[in-house]
């Protein structure tokens, strides 16, 4: 299979934009958005308000503050925070690039993505007084295959800011100091560029990442009332409006899909899914020099990204090329040797060609170069299955 071949698969099942954290920068609105025309069949549902995601439940709120002096300085108290926050989970404080939580919910099961971790610790710090606020971190494009969808997530953490104000109204001042609260070690050692979020981007990031969750699920009703929850707290989202072009896609309304594609892009011209996305369509609607011209010029934005190589790796190995496959996590491997997905993406390659010897070295490397210990244990689980495996093979 050809890299170009390599790249429609990419784009075959259709990307979703979800906010594992984060989003791209979006320009303001231009131009009037597209009337949205829900299909018949879509009924309307109940979702969190803001209030519900960022809320403290009262036996959290009394938790924390038997737990937290607040009258020590701003940096002892984020420490205390994130103290509070590791005597109720692992010492990782791993998260997941799904099931997006709110605040209350969040601290219940610790093992969430860094958006409702992030919540939490805001929430949490803004309980105690600190002042936070959301921060995007500009990391590489980053894809997870999903049932038959390509999720491209993002990133962000918490600032608290050196000037806090208290409860008692005393200010304790941090000069030239920010404190970050980072739940992804990949971050913290990159130290990527950020940028501000305001908590009404965060609040339809939360809707969105929902939507994507209810749409992956075909819970087309669902999916539609949380993108529609999105664009109405946050109209500038560019990737709400993209996410409901898929959703209408799924739903065969490739005309409106259309729409809400070339509106995200209008908002966002950085918008890499929603083009994608359109040049899927493009092709799907007898348009395939249009759609052949845009995934080329995604593809040559991309190349120098190890994650995208990744993604056409793991779309080659669901399609069965196994050899294209390991071709692309060995590039990505190559661009940065630190990432434990390519040697993942290797060792599974391997055993379905039956080379048992490299998929255990793979499968080892991918171990020893996990961050979190959800990732260690699922790896260990892997190479116990293998062992016993090339045990049973042997004994007959």
């Amino acid at each position: 299979m050809s890299a170009v071949q390599a790249k429609h698969y990419l784009l075959a099942a259709c990307l979703l934009s979800l906010s594992a954290c984060s989003t791209t920068y979006n320009a303001n609105l231009s131009t009037p958005p597209p009337i949205i025309t829900p299909p018949m069949q879509l009924k309307q549902q109940l979702v969190e308000s803001e209030q519900q995601i960022f809320q403290l439940d009262k036996s959290l709120k009394q938790q924390l503050s038997a737990y937290v002096q607040t009258n020590k300085s701003a940096d002892e108290i984020a420490y205390s925070l994130l103290s509070f926050l590791l005597s109720n989970g692992d010492n990782s404080l791993s998260y997941q690039s799904t099931g997006t939580q709110t605040a209350s919910q969040s601290y219940q099961d610790l093992n969430a993505n860094c958006l409702s971790l992030s919540i939490l610790a805001y929430s949490l710090a803004e309980h105690l007084g600190l002042k936070a606020r959301f921060q995007k971190v500009h990391i590489p494009e980053y894809w997870a295959l999903n049932r038959g969808f390509n999720l491209l997530t993002g990133h962000i953490n918490i600032a608290i800011d050196n000037k806090t104000k208290f409860k008692d109204s005393s200010l304790v001042y941090q000069r030239n100091k920010r404190l970050i609260i980072d739940f992804d070690p990949n971050s913290r050692q990159a130290r990527f560029a950020t940028s501000s979020l305001s908590k009404k981007r965060v609040t339809a990031m939360f809707y969105n990442n929902k939507g994507g969750e209810a749409l992956i699920n075909r819970q087309f009703d669902l999916a539609y009332s949380y993108f529609k929850a999105a664009i109405n707290t946050d109209s500038s989202f560019s990737a709400s409006w993209g996410n409901l072009g898929v959703l209408f896609k799924q739903l065969d309304d490739l005309q409106q899909a259309e729409k809400m594609y070339h509106f995200a892009i209008a908002l966002n011209a950085n918008d890499n899914t929603a083009q994608g996305n359109l040049a899927l369509l493009y092709k799907l609607t007898d348009r395939v020099a249009e759609g052949e011209k845009l995934l080329a010029k995604l593809d040559k934005k991309r190349q120098t990204n190890p994650y995208y190589h990744i993604s056409l790796g793991n779309s080659d190995y669901v399609s069965g090329d196994y050899t294209n496959a390991i071709s692309h996590y060995k590039k990505a491997n190559a661009m940065s040797p630190t990432l434990h997905e390519s040697h993942f993406g290797l060792a599974r390659s391997y055993f379905k060609l039956s080379n048992i010897t490299k998929a255990e070295f793979h499968l080892r490397k991918a171990r020893k170069k996990a961050d979190f210990i959800h990732h260690k244990q699922h790896y260990d689980n892997k190479l116990i299955a293998l062992k016993s495996l090339t045990a049973k093979a042997n004994h007959y």
